[in-house]
């Protein structure tokens, strides 16, 4: 599978095109033979693979596309830490066939599309930190409530 190199380079794939999908897993070759996900909670199956949309939304306006694909991968850069070190970003086009529990979409019909290298993570982590406003990843284990 290639391998997206830069930022720049990701945002060119992106341009213009709908259905484009990065997830976050142990790659192709552990996720296409089932094409499903487990929601982490329940353990319960889901019917595609969680992946995270790089379609830009109306909303965005006319704001760079570069710093919209930035957060995207900035959002789920602690996976691997929090998870597994060999959890890695790939890209992928697909459908969507439903929304898992936390409004992800889940896709089908998966063609995978290449890795994204950890220097377009490194890329991003910058862009992101170069915004005025605080963001953070979505790192679930950094807030998770304490039952006395």
């Amino acid at each position: 599978m290639p391998r997206v190199g830069s930022l720049d380079e990701l945002t060119g794939l992106v341009a213009g095109r709908t259905g484009v999908y990065v997830r976050w897993s142990l790659g192709p070759g552990a996720d296409l033979p089932s094409v499903s996900s487990r929601d982490n909670l329940t353990g319960i199956a889901m019917p595609g693979l969680s992946a995270n949309p790089l379609d830009v939304e109306p909303w965005w306006g006319e704001r760079p596309l570069r710093l919209w694909i930035a957060r995207r991968l900035y959002d789920y850069a602690h996976l691997p830490e929090a998870e597994d070190r060999r959890v890695r970003p790939w890209l992928l086009y697909g459908t969507e066939c439903g929304r898992g529990p936390d409004n992800e979409p889940l896709v089908i019909d998966v063609v995978p599309a290449g890795w994204v290298d950890d220097a377009v993570i490194e890329e991003a982590a910058r862009e992101v930190d170069a915004q005025p406003g605080d963001w953070g990843t979505l790192d679930r284990t950094a807030r998770r409530l304490r039952r006395p």
